[in-house]
């Protein structure tokens, strides 16, 4: 049983480890992801806040998602990382800023 146990765990290390630029990637696309997204339903398609907050809601929760409306920008804060995006116009849309 022991070395099975230790197999399993030796297994999910060398993974980790092949996997390690995606995992390290992960907390940024939280962010981002939410900030864009969020943006993109409220000054894009013009929905209300309940239902954006809704639509971006993924199995991770962010610790903040803060809309400035009168700047038409979004900023979203999940495991440890923030990511902005703001409205550009009616051709772009919303991006991410930097």
């Amino acid at each position: 049983m022991k070395r099975v146990l230790l197999l399993l765990v030796l297994a999910l290390l060398g993974w980790a480890w092949l996997e390690r630029q995606a995992l390290a990637d992960f907390p940024g696309i939280l962010s981002a992801y939410s900030a864009k997204e969020y943006c993109s339903c409220r000054f894009v398609m013009g929905f209300d806040e309940g239902y954006c907050r809704g639509y971006v809601k993924q199995w991770l929760p962010l610790s903040e998602l803060h809309e400035d409306t009168p700047q038409r920008r979004v900023s979203a804060a999940g495991l440890g990382q923030r990511s902005q995006a703001a409205w550009q116009g009616p051709q772009a849309g919303c991006r991410l800023l930097p």
